[in-house]
């Protein structure tokens, strides 16, 4: 379908329930799905599982979208490591009128694999750049958007920081043993997600920590996932001395048992207007009562105790991997607290 099929182009740009779902890089074209903002709250990413794989999307050529495009809001970034509450925290700005928050938007990972099917450099950074600009387009006038793009992400995060000078980041992690135990007891999808991964890391050249690539085949599952977490934290280490106060870091832990705070430090430094009312509400709301990925809620301490029961059952594998990994840690002067901590 196209827009002129559908209703006009200008007024389908300016309204920011059509979302900018998915790049095709063989007719340079994005695809946009109509998503209104309550659904965004029910939905924990923005992929076709959830979106919606049956409805019909309307197609529109990039250079005529961007043409048509409002200018965009204030833009910041949620970069993570995986499984560290991101989601929860990207839907903690669902703010009518002060700002939004997208989960995972496809479209970045379209650009990524068309990158690893041989894109050149500059025709994928002004897709990149331009489906960055249509995912801005505000709900309404005044909020800010805050993306928290996948993982798979991460490598593009030096290029997406120069295209918006303007742009905040915090990095988010999760404690290697935490990371670990989340992996394990996720079972076999949880594994094959971390090989599926350090795949991508080691195509876009990212891993160099002194295990050999013969080596690689006779490593277990949970070591990959503890390559691949190293490799992950080397580069937010690195980034956060090249970005200065653009940038702060987060560990997962840390925003559980102190959510108020970091919601309070985090608006500040994404300079986001949240009242102490605004965070309290967030904080006693849905949001952190539920998991995000699922819905389900949490009872009382729940989310603690799964994490903790995860750790136990899982302890000699996740302590042995853990022991081998702070090795290659310190041999490669990669540190387990990253600098530049959202709280001190």
């Amino acid at each position: 379908m196209t827009a002129s099929s559908a209703q006009p182009l200008n007024s389908l740009m300016a309204d920011a329930q059509w979302l900018a779902h998915r790049y095709d890089p063989e007719q340079d074209a994005f695809h946009f799905l109509q998503l209104p903002r309550a659904r965004h709250g029910e939905i924990p990413f923005l992929t076709d599982e959830y979106v919606g794989q049956a409805v019909e999307p309307i197609v529109i050529r990039r250079e005529e979208a961007i043409a048509a495009a409002p200018p965009p809001a204030p833009v910041h970034f949620i970069f993570h490591s995986a499984y560290c509450c991101s989601t929860l925290l990207a839907a903690v700005f669902d703010r009518p009128g002060i700002a939004m928050g997208l989960k995972e938007p496809v479209l970045l990972n379209d650009i990524v694999g068309w990158r690893h099917r041989g894109a050149k450099g500059p025709e994928a950074a002004r897709a990149l750049d331009h489906g960055l600009r249509l995912l801005a387009r505000p709900f309404s006038a005044g909020e800010a958007m805050v993306i928290k793009p996948s993982n798979l992400i991460n490598p593009l995060i030096p290029g997406i920081m120069a295209m918006w000078p303007t742009a905040r980041a915090l990095f988010l992690h999760a404690p290697l043993d935490a990371y670990l135990a989340s992996i394990a007891r996720k079972g076999m999808w949880g594994r094959l997600w971390v090989r599926d991964l350090f795949g991508k890391l080691l195509r876009e050249g990212m891993v160099n920590l002194g295990v050999a690539p013969s080596d690689y085949l006779g490593l277990t599952d949970i070591q990959v996932a503890a390559l691949g977490w190293l490799t992950q934290h080397a580069q937010f280490q690195a980034l956060t001395k090249q970005l200065g106060e653009r940038v702060l870091t987060l560990n997962s832990e840390t925003l559980i048992a102190h959510p108020a705070d970091s919601l309070t430090a985090l608006a500040r430094h994404f300079d986001i207007t949240l009242s102490r009312a605004d965070i309290a509400d967030i904080v006693s709301g849905p949001i952190f009562g539920r998991d995000s990925k699922t819905g389900a809620d949490f009872a009382q301490g729940q989310r603690v105790r799964a994490a903790q029961d995860g750790k136990a059952l899982h302890a000699e594998e996740v302590e042995k991997v853990g022991e081998w990994a702070t090795l290659i840690a310190r041999n490669n002067g990669i540190v387990m607290d990253l600098p530049r901590p959202l709280l001190d």
